[in-house]
């Protein structure tokens, strides 16, 4: 019933609303009432669609099969309208991994036409967030670019509380003090929405990038699920609503290594939105130029096309490409 896809290492299950209501869960008719009411189901079609059937669990895996759940579409003909569930059952604004995988599985439908599609993400945190989508091929591979639009930069982009304005590379960015107080090298942090909050950490080596083992080990676990997380689960700060964690590091010119720690999940084998924050705070402090951008995580590297126009950047576009798991 709950198919699975991977877009580079990031899984997402996917779910048509009826099949959830069919399994006894109590969705209402249309997105925008499901996110109002997010609270009354969200745990039950985690639970449904992403717990590991009894005794299956594999050993050293995360506690859920997925890093999260797209339900829809709710329409057989666009715009089309999903929920970006994670597994702590709250909802995300925009996931790129996300759009992506969804996007394949509306191609798999007939759904997508080919042309692309305008994608609707209904969440509680304010009005529905648009991405259009268009399938694309790149180097040989099928995938879909992904217009995320125009990023914001800066602490109110993101309404982070109490940090400081410090120097990086003659740009400002921030110093965010519970990351500094987790390791002495997170001291200059640059704030991006794109959709979503972003805070993303710059280093000055890839040496210096935490891996996923280390962040999902106490105590560094509990430090960044404090700072990434809403309460109650977190404590919200800086950023009283959450928001997803990177650090990065230049490699060459356009290239870049990150890492990922997702506000609603913790650390992610890769991310979208994360990438292109990522992108997007390397030319806010002069790291790269615009037009394609690198990023690689551990699940694979990500191309990201930024476009630049009286010297701001005024669109970014994530290429993603997803398979169904068998």
């Amino acid at each position: 019933m709950t198919q699975f896809y991977d877009a580079r290492g990031n899984i997402y299950g996917v779910i048509a609303p009826q099949a959830l209501r069919e399994a006894g869960i109590a969705l209402p008719a249309n997105a925008a009432e499901c996110a109002s009411s997010r609270q009354s189901w969200s745990d039950a079609a985690i639970r449904f669609c992403c717990d590991w059937p009894q005794g299956q669990r594999p050993p050293n895996s995360k506690s859920h099969r997925s890093d999260g759940l797209l339900i829809g579409p709710f329409q057989t003909s666009p715009p089309f309208d999903v929920l970006i569930v994670n597994t702590d059952d709250t909802l995300a604004e925009r996931s790129g991994n996300g759009l992506t995988i969804f996007s394949q599985a509306l191609t798999e439908q007939g759904l997508m036409p080919a042309e692309g599609a305008l994608l609707r993400v209904h969440h509680d945190k304010g009005d529905a967030l648009e991405t259009r989508v268009k399938p694309a091929e790149v180097e040989g591979v099928q995938g879909f670019w992904l217009d995320l639009g125009q990023p914001g930069f800066g602490p109110d982009a993101v309404d982070a509380k109490t940090v400081q304005g410090i120097e990086f590379n003659a740009r400002d960015v921030s110093h965010v003090q519970p990351l500094a107080q987790l390791d002495p090298l997170w001291t200059h942090s640059q704030f991006v929405r794109i959709g979503n909050p972003h805070c993303v950490t710059l280093l000055d080596a890839r040496a210096a990038l935490p891996s996923n083992q280390q962040m999902r080990e106490s105590p560094l676990n509990k430090g960044l699920t404090e700072i990434a997380y809403a309460m109650p689960t977190g404590a919200g700060d800086p950023c009283p609503a959450g928001v997803n964690l990177q650090w990065a590091a230049l490699e060459s010119p356009q290239r870049i290594h990150a890492r990922v720690f997702e506000r609603g999940e913790g650390p992610t084998a890769s991310s979208g939105t994360s990438a292109s924050a990522v992108a997007s705070a390397a030319w806010r402090v002069g790291w790269v130029v615009a037009g394609e951008v690198q990023v690689v995580m551990p699940g694979g590297t990500a191309p990201i096309w930024l476009e630049e126009a009286g010297g701001e950047l005024v669109r970014v576009r994530l290429f993603g490409t997803a398979r169904l798991m068998g």
